[in-house]
């Protein structure tokens, strides 16, 4: 039987109804402040995230896309450098580095976490390479361990596009925790609405643990200025709203516990949708916290993922898959010269993948509907 409530894949409406209130507070007392552009809020906010990282300098800006193009900036490549990016990604990736008339290096990612597979990234690096990309995907680290000895030694920059795991954590082999977007040189994170940290529009940052980098990176995130009018470098003009730094501060006193419901959720697909045959349930690494900003399956066979979405469709079950299409293949970006088939697992994947619901709201009763839907499409 349907839920009584309709089933979303994000229902913000009712994640935020707990503190609502708080949001409401927030908004009305920026705007009895009107001090729109750069007011309190947004250092209040960005020292409040950094506390929450472990001490990280917190740089906040416009949105995810120009904070991956700021932390390229910062590392003052020349053109033509190579970036080493992930095939399987969002397209902002790379949209980034090409901008800046830097060279995207696609390389392949692992079957199971879908992150980066390091050996790739090892057999890709050259010495025309200036950094690569690491992409902790869908609320999980990749393999910092490995990514950060190989690049240390080549003597190349780690950034990590944290947009999808803000809140997990990866612990080395020497015992040491970090958090997600705090290892690399920079950290580049998203607050889109759909993020498990999201504002009520848009909005990024980035992350570092090097004091000079923050300076630097707060200075091309403001027309390349430290001082008004005096402009040390060509920067861009990439701010967070003091409105959405508000209401930031208030969903970050609630992510923990959002991040806690959104681990409860995905426990119990677990239990529910492990050991059917054909259908593989999101991998764990073991030395990173998952925080699920999607729980993603793999459905084998061919066009049998699409036809179980359809299935779920018609049984008011909404899902997404992230994402559709390598960004190898699309034509923005022919001009790299991969070819179909170059990337195996990335290319695989666009054919499996599929997104369930895994907000905080979810209940226990919608999620039985979920799992009792799928399960009866792979027992036919």
């Amino acid at each position: 039987m349907l839920p009584s409530q309709p089933i979303a894949l994000l229902d913000l409406a009712d994640e935020h109804a707990p503190y609502q209130a708080e949001l409401d507070a927030a908004w009305q007392a920026t705007v009895q402040e009107a001090a729109f552009i750069q007011g309190p809020a947004v250092k209040q906010f960005a020292a409040e995230l950094g506390a929450h990282l472990g001490s990280a300098h917190v740089v906040p800006c416009a949105n995810g896309t120009d904070a991956l193009t700021l932390a390229l900036m910062s590392l003052n490549l020349p053109a033509g450098t190579e970036v080493i990016v992930p095939a399987f990604t969002y397209v902002a990736t790379l949209e980034a580095a090409a901008l800046l008339g830097l060279r995207p290096v696609l390389v392949d990612v692992l079957p199971d976490t879908f992150n980066i597979d390091p050996a790739a990234v090892r057999a890709a690096l050259t010495a025309r390479t200036g950094a690569v990309v690491a992409v902790h995907l869908f609320g999980q680290c990749a393999d910092l361990e490995e990514l950060t000895t190989i690049c240390h030694a080549a003597d190349v920059a780690i950034i990590e596009d944290n947009a999808q795991a803000l809140g997990a954590t990866f612990t080395f082999a020497n015992g040491r925790t970090m958090h997600a977007g705090t290892v690399g040189e920079i950290g580049t994170t998203s607050f889109f609405p759909s993020k498990n940290l999201g504002c009520l529009g848009d909005g990024g940052a980035l992350l570092t643990r090097d004091a000079a980098r923050a300076q630097l990176l707060h200075q091309l995130a403001n027309h390349g200025q430290s001082q008004k009018y005096h402009h040390q470098r060509i920067g861009l003009n990439s701010r967070l709203d003091t409105l959405q730094a508000a209401l930031l501060r208030v969903k970050l006193r609630h992510l923990p516990a959002a991040q806690a419901a959104r681990q409860a959720v995905a426990a119990r697909y677990d239990v529910a949708l492990s050991g059917i045959p054909g259908l593989h349930i999101p991998a764990r690494d073991p030395r990173s916290t998952h925080v699920f900003h999607q729980y993603t399956l793999r459905i084998e066979g061919n066009g049998r993922r699409d036809a179980l979405q359809q299935h779920l469709k018609q049984h008011g079950v909404p899902s997404a898959i992230y994402y559709p299409l390598p960004v190898h293949q699309q034509p923005a970006y022919e001009y790299l010269g991969y070819r179909a088939g170059q990337f195996p697992v990335a290319e695989q994947l666009c054919r499996q993948v599929l997104s369930l619901p895994v907000h905080p709201g979810l209940t226990v009763a919608q999620q039985e509907y979920v799992t009792e839907f799928l399960g009866a499409f792979f027992a036919v």
